[in-house]
């Protein structure tokens, strides 16, 4: 269980550094175009991997309907609206909308899954909440009015609960590891053909052959695309889809830091307090408190 947190921890670290990455990628990429060549040589490099771990095999028709399916929400929808809601919003708007990612998953876990979630555990999941809000709505930006592109961020997001609900039931025979680079390859065609539609400018795909792009693409594709996404997956089996969504909320705070540290961007005090209510949030919300407050009722008896 703990390598299991310490690979979630990684992987947010990774999806928060990612934010300024792809900061650099969409000042010289269409942001739709970017997200199918990335989403392609993720799914690729997982199918790469899967293959020389040993589990590597090709999808039954059975288990091809249910790639497309939970791909459709996993990648195709997700990836979709995220792209296109993020050119037509604020980054405040967006970073408390995608902050709503865990408790989202947590009501569909209860409705869907009839999970029980004790009040302790929903009370760090509302703490990782006002942590994202703490980190954002600091900004000099503040939060603006509603727009379309809010609703396609809150889309986004929500497709990707759903998702992480249909991964937490699925088969065992078939790995999900191996599901997400499948996911991954079939969804970026589609995503593929919503830039064709969007009229994407495919020559700006030429500014990957420089060096500083090419490394900055293969960072995002390679180690928080598909590396990220294929353990993540693997995590939401192990340890179920609340517990891992609680993970999320450290999206902000790795992003924050990777804005720092890449691009120069300051932290200030309410950035701070916000870290501690997300990494109290996480603690409690994941069951830790919980498991550690067992333990001593246990020694006490």
């Amino acid at each position: 269980m703990r390598s299991v947190y310490f690979l979630l921890l990684i992987v947010m670290m990774l999806w928060g550094f990612n934010v300024s990455a792809l900061k650099v990628l969409v000042s010289a990429i269409d942001p739709v175009m970017l997200t199918a060549v990335r989403i392609f040589t993720a799914g690729i490099t997982v199918l790469i991997i899967t293959y020389f771990m040993g589990f590597f095999r090709l999808p039954r028709k059975n288990e091809l309907f249910l790639i497309i399916y939970i791909g459709l929400f996993n990648v195709i929808a997700h990836h979709i609206f995220l792209a296109l809601g993020l050119t037509r919003t604020s980054s405040v708007n967006a970073g408390l909308i995608l902050g709503m990612g865990p408790l989202l998953t947590m009501m569909l876990s209860i409705l869907l899954l009839k999970d029980q979630v004790t009040r302790l555990r929903v009370t760090g999941f509302i703490l990782g909440f006002l942590g994202v809000v703490m980190t954002t709505l600091g900004g000099a930006a503040g939060f603006s009015a509603l727009s379309l592109g809010d609703v396609f961020v809150f889309i986004s997001i929500f497709t990707q609960a759903v998702s992480f609900i249909l991964i937490s039931k699925l088969n065992p025979s078939f790995d999900p590891r191996l599901l997400t680079g499948y996911m991954l390859t079939i969804g970026s065609f589609f995503i593929g053909l919503t830039s064709v539609v969007t009229e994407s400018n495919f020559s700006q795909l030429t500014s990957l052959f420089t060096w500083k792009l090419g490394a900055v693409f293969l960072f995002s594709a390679v180690l928080c695309t598909a590396f990220g996404h294929m353990t993540y997956n693997f995590a939401i089996k192990q340890v179920g889809p609340v517990e891992t969504a609680i993970f999320i909320n450290l999206n902000t705070l790795f992003a924050l830091i990777g804005a720092s540290i890449f691009l120069g961007e300051p932290i200030y005090k309410h950035h701070i307090i916000g870290f501690g209510l997300i990494l109290a949030g996480i603690f409690i919300g994941s069951g830790a408190l919980e498991y550690m407050l067992l333990k001593r009722k246990q020694r006490q008896t």
